[in-house]
Formats: structure tokens, C-alpha cells, sequence
């Protein structure tokens, strides 16, 4: 975009001096109308679908409390079809785009993640929805989602950030979200509800983009 700046004195010519305006970042333009497929040799992520209350059901019910600290739990079929039915609606109408995780190496469904709170003109979005089953954890699975996920929105969208958030009192996504380099930012208090009408803290944490060609370099390390 150019201003133009008019001078009140015109000492060489009556032409118009103009002033460049550079934007100091990338506007980043979700694909929501694509499939995005991520995958290696570990994982793969593809959106979820509908269908999915079948691939995911025996992971979802195994627990109780798989997602004691989210604000939608999944441990019936019902409450799990509910959330997928949400999950899928809200890619729709470009409000999340929600992913089903295979693990290639147990050739299993192990849960869910998403991209959300999507904003293409701040550049930014949040990784987040994540919940993965127990015999999945602590396997590597979600850390190699987690470098798929990133690798896509810093590589591929040009975002200039990425944010997670997490219950204050969830120890174990603390950990895993610092371990993959996420900068902790503060606390919002008593920031949301949860489906037992308890209100949480959420803690924030970013990596931004200049921060991640390092942190790639030595993701699995």
C-alpha cells in the first residue's frame, strides 16, 4: 500500500514523493476446503470424519478419564459422536480443522488433535484438542504429530505463530508442550468451564516462527 505524502514546497518537480508501507508479516490463508493429509513414518493424520465414532470409540470409552480436563468429555458413544459431529461442523464453517491420529506402527486409531482458533490475519493458530489413548502415550506418537502439525503451519501456511493452552493443573501436557519448546506465557484464571461446571486456569504457552528452525532441527533429540 502507498500514501502519497504531498510536500507544501515543490523545490524539483510537481510530482508526488510517495511512502512504501511494508507489512511486517505474512497473511497466512487456512486451506479448509482441502484434505490435508500429514503423515511419516510413525503417524498419520487425516480429517476427521463422521465415521470416525467407529475408529475411535474403543480408545475414547477406555477411559473415563482421558479428558478430565478438557471441556468436552468423550467416554460414551454418544458424548463421543457428539464431539466428532462438532468437530466436523466447525471445519465447515472455517472454525477449526480437527484430525483423526493413526499410529503406523500399533496400525491403530489412537485419538484426535486440531488446528483451532484460527486467525489467517493475525498469522496465527492454536494446536490444541489433543487427546491420545493410554497405550499410545509416552510412545513418541504424539511428538511426531506434534513436528507434523508444526512443520505444516511454519512451512507450509508461513504462519508467524503458533499457541497451545492446557489445564493449569494437567502436569503431564505441561511437560510435552515445554519438551517440544513451547514458551510459557501466562495464566488465565479461571478462564474456562469444564463439563463438571468446575472453571480451570488455562496456562498459554507459543513457539513463533523465527524459533522454529532451531527447534526442528532437534525435536527428536
Amino acid at each position: 500500500m502507498c500514501l502519497p505524502l504531498i510536500l507544501g514546497k515543490r523545490p524539483y518537480s510537481s510530482s508526488t514523493l510517495t511512502i512504501s508501507l511494508s507489512k511486517t508479516s505474512n497473511t497466512m490463508t487456512f486451506p479448509f476446503d482441502e484434505e490435508i493429509i500429514l503423515e511419516n513414518s510413525f503417524a498419520l493424520l487425516r480429517p476427521l470424519q463422521f465415521s470416525d465414532v467407529d475408529n475411535l470409540l474403543n480408545v475414547a470409552i477406555g477411559d473415563k478419564d482421558l479428558l478430565q480436563f478438557s471441556p468436552m468429555p468423550v467416554y460414551t458413544k454418544e458424548l463421543l459422536q457428539q464431539y466428532i459431529d462438532k468437530a466436523v461442523n466447525h471445519r465447515q464453517s472455517k472454525i477449526r480443522y480437527a484430525f483423526s491420529i493413526f499410529d503406523k506402527t500399533k496400525n491403530a486409531f489412537a485419538g484426535s488433535s486440531s488446528f483451532l482458533n484460527i486467525s489467517n490475519v493475525d498469522s496465527r493458530l492454536e494446536i490444541g484438542a489433543t487427546w491420545i489413548g493410554k497405550e499410545f502415550q509416552k510412545t513418541g506418537l504424539n511428538r511426531n504429530c506434534k513436528y507434523l502439525m508444526l512443520n505444516y503451519v511454519f512451512d507450509n501456511l508461513n504462519a508467524d505463530r503458533v499457541e497451545f493452552k492446557t489445564d493449569e493443573r494437567n502436569l503431564a501436557s505441561k511437560a510435552a508442550i515445554e519438551k517440544i519448546g513451547g514458551q510459557f506465557e501466562g495464566i488465565l484464571r479461571s478462564h474456562t468451564v469444564l463439563a463438571n461446571g468446575f472453571r480451570r486456569n488455562t496456562v498459554y504457552y507459543s513457539i513463533l516462527k523465527n524459533e522454529w528452525t532451531n527447534l526442528k532441527q532437534r525435536f527428536f533429540s
